[in-house]
């Protein structure tokens, strides 16, 4: 069995031949393949980029909203602290 992977892997490649009645237009994709494919590509790269900027702006505004949310409740525990007279004490 190793003998003929050996065999196999030395054993020149067939050149490729075109069958008889079909042309090198036929069989490739040419100029309008190309330029498809570089407009598929180029507009994938456009929405990955959109898509990364949408969802950093989420994440921005999820943090700002979050700090404004913890600013805000500790503004409301010193307003109580201070309602409370208990402005200078710690709880221990």
């Amino acid at each position: 069995m190793h003998h003929l992977l050996i065999a196999l892997a030395s054993s020149p490649a067939p050149s490729p031949s075109l069958r008889p009645g079909l042309s090198q237009d036929q069989v490739t994709p040419g100029l309008l393949g190309f330029l498809l494919t570089a407009f598929i590509v180029v507009l994938t790269a456009l929405l990955i980029v959109d898509m990364v900027r949408r969802i950093r702006r989420v994440r921005y505004r999820a943090q700002v909203e979050e700090e404004r949310q913890a600013a805000a409740e500790a503004a409301d525990i010193a307003r109580d602290d201070a309602a409370n007279g208990n402005a200078g004490r710690t709880d221990t």
